[in-house]
């Protein structure tokens, strides 16, 4: 190849390689892909995963308790600002995700990873800190409950499926 194309196929295929990079980028700044429904990894580029034990985020309920139906607030605390989160409750006899969100704060949007609103998660790259949330229990038992929450800190450094307390189903046996 002469020396004269050679400059604006590297430029081009620089160009081509940066836009692709920045839009796979930008994808997630508008909330986690349903592709982290199940495991609550984030799909970053050499993410660096932190212990769950090492974080400054927690997520609290004002109960221990729920009934079928009922709708309980869930709250995220954190010491530290982040970016990026997957919420969801999850049964404790299986891991399956249960239940559904009823209300989320503003920077947040509903996923639908196996029902509608099952999930939420970020829709902007804003920084957090405490979010409030209220979730709904389906009508039918389930038994007990976990609130499970992924927080990125940044692109590459995040806290997976940090739990909460258990939520125990009233009146079971």
């Amino acid at each position: 190849m002469e020396d004269g194309r050679r400059a604006p196929i590297a430029i081009a295929g620089w160009a081509c390689t940066t836009l692709c990079l920045v839009s796979y980028a930008a994808a997630f700044s508008h909330g986690a892909s349903l592709s982290a429904c199940t495991d609550m990894m984030p799909r970053h580029l050499r993410v660096q995963l932190h212990s769950p034990s090492n974080n400054y985020v927690t997520v609290h309920t004002n109960t221990s308790f729920y009934s079928p139906g009922n709708k309980v607030p869930v709250t995220v605390r954190s010491t530290r600002d982040f970016m990026g989160f997957l919420l969801q409750a999850r049964k404790v006899s299986n891991d399956e995700i249960a239940g559904t969100f009823v209300f989320i704060p503003p920077g947040s949007k509903l996923l639908t990873c196996f029902e509608d609103g099952d999930t939420v998660t970020h829709s902007d790259k804003s920084l957090k800190r405490n979010l409030s949330f209220v979730w709904k229990a389906p009508d039918q038992p389930i038994g007990d409950i976990k609130f499970f929450i992924s927080v990125v800190q940044s692109y590459f450094v995040y806290w997976a499926k940090i739990e909460s307390a258990i939520v125990a189903q009233q009146g079971q046996n």
